[in-house]
């Protein structure tokens, strides 16, 4: 764990203490860690496994992927499936 005195504006601390109260956070290190971590999840690309990288590139060397014109050209596929 890293530890480290930060700066915040008063509304931020205010946001970190509703943060805190809303979900019932022990402290605002939880609050700070709550919010980077929805934050990651929203706004961040996942980093994709190596082996899922590995199976897409195989894929496309195989030629198993079709393109589609337009999206009545991918929807009439599918619905006649």
């Amino acid at each position: 764990m890293v530890q480290a005195v930060i700066n915040i504006e008063e509304q931020s601390n205010r946001v970190l203490n509703m943060v805190k109260a809303k979900y019932g956070l022990k402290d605002k290190s939880e609050a700070i860690n709550y919010v980077v971590e929805v934050y990651e999840e929203s706004f961040l690309e996942p980093e994709l496994k190596p082996e899922y990288v590995k199976k897409i590139k195989r894929l496309e060397r195989k030629g198993t992927f079709r393109k589609f014109k337009n999206v009545a050209e991918l929807r009439k596929l599918v619905e006649n499936a």
